[in-house]
């Protein structure tokens, strides 16, 4: 069985973009909500394959959402699972989720939302995940910190804060009074520091480790 193209509307401004979507096929009935609440956002469903699109992998738990999916390659990705626990939260980050929903909360709103966060680069991660993603009690979490020759410039950490709070590329860039490209050019220089995959994992490391 073949996955699913989305094609959402396009953003506010940008006509010219398409938002893609690839939904595996895995997932049951868990699938069948989630493309049910995207058909709700408005989102219009298109058999085929789409190189570079998002991709959307659902599941009763990460892992087997990411069950049949590539361990690398392929667009940003979005995961929705019934269970989340640490070790599963943790899975998913690896995989490279840059956002994560457990199937309770995907609401066509919630979707779109984290659909389109993915397409843009902005990652989106409930507190409750990013609860399970910091438990301690579960699993071996790696506690690395900054080596004290090399902390995070006041700048970056003030990007990161801004991150974890829920805001895009170009919030920050406003609230900072700069451009959204030097934005982006801090989120990498942190995001290499500090050896994270992607922005909630940044998030992620920061609360872990204090820096935020």
């Amino acid at each position: 069985m073949s996955g699913l193209v989305l094609e959402a509307p396009p953003r506010s401004g940008r006509a010219d973009v398409v938002l893609r979507v690839h939904l595996g096929p895995a997932g049951g009935a868990v699938r069948d909500a989630v493309a049910a609440g995207l058909r709700r956002a408005g989102v219009e469903l298109a058999a085929g394959r789409c190189e570079g699109a998002v991709r959307v992998a659902v599941g009763r738990t990460p892992g087997a959402a990411l069950d049949g999916w590539p361990a690398s390659g392929g667009g940003p990705l979005v995961l929705v699972a019934d269970t989340l626990t640490a070790a599963g939260v943790r899975l998913a980050v690896r995989a490279g989720a840059v956002a994560i929903l457990q199937s309770a909360e995907a609401t066509p709103e919630r979707l779109l939302t984290a659909v389109h966060a993915a397409r843009y680069g902005e990652g989106r991660m409930s507190y409750d995940v990013l609860v399970r993603l910091l438990d301690r009690a579960d699993g071996e979490a790696e506690r690395r910190r900054p080596t004290p020759d090399s902390p995070l410039t006041a700048r970056q950490k003030t990007v990161l804060a801004l991150v974890a709070e829920g805001h895009g590329n170009a919030d920050i860039a406003r609230e900072l009074s700069c451009s959204q490209h030097t934005v982006k050019n801090v989120m990498y220089d942190l995001m290499t520091r500090l050896q994270v995959r992607n922005r909630a994992h940044a998030v992620a490391y920061g609360v872990r480790t204090g820096l935020i």
